[in-house]
């Protein structure tokens, strides 16, 4: 079968590249660039613990960096109205046990170091026969037919290229959206920041600052500031709506009037590294998928107001896309259609939603009546702080930043299975980063087993203390072994002590992107192999049966309104 296409070389079309991959799919990367980027210490990306994990299982984990944040705070003028302690890193234990266990801090990275860590190991695989990466090579021409994609390029190298799929991940301004005909709807210049990446101390080592309306001279909107390593932070102004041009005399001033402001006059010494204006549109493109060419990362969508974060989402687009292709490409095309198409359901839905949630907070938050206006109309009772929105946005929590749910998936069951229960984690939502214990006796986080194909969790507390030579043929093991091999996807068996409001002997079915499929009561073979055939598309999932419907519906073949173009 021909190779998966990956048009664009910044970190999602890499990314995507790598997994699939490691997925054994062979994969062509068209980088309309020389394979050299410009390192620009402002331009950073914060990344939560589903997508950090996500870069650590392809091999990344050195552009993740060893400094994290302790905690965040928000300050307004002079007032410190909100602190969230930051836990241990993922696969770290936490010392205050799993109740009082504090969120895990997000990763706050230079874009071009994860880029750069993401060609090193790509360039590592170059020996398998897996990768091509053809630099200078830019898309103008784009055929499909039943059975691939033809893509021609232009460039020193251009030429016609042949895939069974094609991903456009090559941004804002994506050639292949423009060659699909699909229409890229949204907002221009929603917000406008002044950034600097500087090397000084301020006197919140380690934590992230929120300060709205600050109270020294000139100051005005609000001012973040997220700490890298090594003794840099990036700073970022609100500016005011409009076009004004940011001179350097006036980005150096609110330098030094904010450095001022936070640890007095005079203000610390300083090294600025670099600067920029970065200016934030929301836009949707209408279909991500259209026959065997799919759009990814800001190729599909942009966003990035009130700490909303578009690196972000573009991995999250990945982790949902790869081990889709993946399957597709292994079995053929010929019943994936269910499959694929949940991409654009889950994925347009979840970042659709996150847009609905800025725009719909931005007027209000904005307003010239300022937070006032923002407790009447959006935080209504005394309990809630008027930073909450904000904050949350920051921090990847509440409407504008937490993981996605999948709750109307096509790949859910059309009916809840017999023996199914309720956990902590609702179905179509990202589980939990519990202790698992791997094949091999290993204790893993289970985001590190994540990726390649299904996992089936067995609850099983005490059995920590077991060898594992013992209870892999004890109690529930032996038949839920042989259940888990006949299952119609690949799946991995893991046993944890525990789960978030988890029985005894419940069995957990997680998809290869981390969502949780099913919990079921005890070992259930027939109902396990049902929700495995959901979450591949088969003929038991929501999907597959809304398009059999849809079929038994339409006219007959001899009828005038089956022709199709």
């Amino acid at each position: 079968m021909d190779p998966v296409i990956v048009a664009g070389a910044g970190p999602v079309g890499l990314a995507l590249a790598l997994a699939l991959a490691r997925r054994e799919v062979p994969v062509v990367v068209l980088d309309e660039g020389t394979g050299v980027d410009e390192r620009r210490p402002a331009r950073t990306a914060v990344l939560r613990p589903d997508t950090a994990a996500l870069v650590n299982r392809l091999g990344c984990a050195e552009a993740l960096g060893r400094d994290r944040w302790t905690g965040w705070r928000t300050m307004r003028r002079r007032q410190l109205v909100r602190q969230v302690p930051f836990g241990a890193p993922p696969g770290q234990p936490e010392t205050g046990g799993p109740a009082t266990a504090a969120p895990p801090p997000p990763v706050h990275l230079v874009q071009h170091d994860l880029t750069r860590a993401l060609r090193a190991t790509l360039a590592h695989m170059a020996g398998s026969g897996l990768v091509t990466v053809a630099p200078g090579s830019r898309v103008d021409t784009l055929e499909q037919d039943a059975a691939g994609v033809s893509v021609h390029t232009r460039g020193p190298a251009g030429t016609w290229w042949r895939g069974s799929y094609l991903v456009g991940c090559d941004g804002p301004r994506s050639t292949v959206r423009k060659l699909l005909g699909v229409r890229f709807p949204g907002r221009t210049a929603v917000e406008r920041h002044a950034v600097a990446a500087l090397h000084t101390e301020l006197p919140w080592p380690g934590e992230g600052v929120l300060h709205r309306s600050p109270a020294w001279r000139g100051a005005d909107g609000e001012v973040t500031a997220r700490p890298l390593t090594g003794g840099v932070w990036r700073l970022d102004w609100l500016l005011p709506p409009g076009r004004d041009l940011v001179t350097p005399d006036a980005l150096l001033a609110r330098v030094e009037d904010t450095l001022t402001g936070w640890c007095g006059d005079p203000a610390p010494p300083y090294q600025l590294l670099d600067t920029g204006v970065y200016t934030v549109h929301h836009r949707l493109a209408r279909r991500w998928r259209v026959g065997r060419a799919f759009l990814a990362g800001d190729a599909a969508h942009l966003l990035g107001a009130l700490g909303t974060q578009g690196l972000d989402e573009g991995l999250r687009d990945i982790a949902n896309l790869s081990w889709k292709l993946a399957v597709a490409w292994h079995r053929g095309a010929t019943d994936a259609d269910t499959l694929l198409d949940s991409y654009q359901t889950e994925r347009r839905g979840a970042v659709g939603a996150r847009l609905r949630a800025a725009d719909q907070a931005l007027p209000q938050v904005r307003a010239s009546g300022g937070w006032p206006a923002v407790r009447r109309t959006v935080l209504p009772g005394a309990v809630r702080n008027h930073d909450t929105l904000l904050t949350d946005g920051h921090l990847g929590q509440g409407p504008l930043g937490a993981p996605p749910v999948y709750a109307r998936s096509p790949l859910a069951p059309a009916a809840p299975p017999t023996g199914c229960v309720t956990v902590a984690t609702e179905p179509g939502a990202q589980a939990a980063d519990v202790p698992v214990t791997a094949p091999d006796g290993a204790t893993v986080g289970l985001r590190e087993r994540l990726g390649g194909q299904l996992l089936v969790v067995l609850v099983a507390p005490g059995t920590g203390v077991w060898d594992r030579r013992h209870w892999m043929r004890a109690g529930l093991m032996p038949r839920l072994s042989a259940a888990v091999a006949a299952l119609p996807m690949d799946a991995e068996l893991l046993v944890a002590e525990e789960y978030p409001g988890a029985a005894a002997h419940t069995v957990l079915l997680i998809r290869p992107d981390g969502h949780l499929a099913a919990a079921l009561s005890g070992v259930r073979p027939a109902e396990l192999y049902a929700c495995a055939d959901a979450v591949r598309g088969g003929g038991t999932s929501r999907g597959a049966q809304h398009t059999a419907a849809e079929a038994a519906r339409e006219p007959s073949p001899g009828s005038e309104a089956t022709a199709r173009r």
